[in-house]
């Protein structure tokens, strides 16, 4: 039987354009690229490439997808 990957959520950006990344409830940290998430996703055992991860039904972006990691200028 395979294990479900924990429900992922990829928050909007912040000022500086970091993405807080949570995982099954619980904050993995804070991404700033494509890769960044791919290395959190894997501490809770998602082994994903970056264009998995750009494509997956897996994660839940919120804010924009896979292209946003900074704030919109005013």
């Amino acid at each position: 039987m395979t294990a479900t990957p924990p429900p992922v959520t990829v928050s909007p950006p912040n000022p500086s354009g970091g993405r807080t990344v949570h995982a099954d409830g619980k904050t993995l940290g804070l991404a700033h690229s494509i890769a960044d998430l791919v290395d959190l996703l894997s501490t809770v055992g998602l082994e994903l490439g970056p264009d998995e991860a750009a494509t997956t039904h897996l994660i839940h972006w919120q804010g924009g997808g896979p292209a946003v990691w900074a704030e919109s200028p005013p």
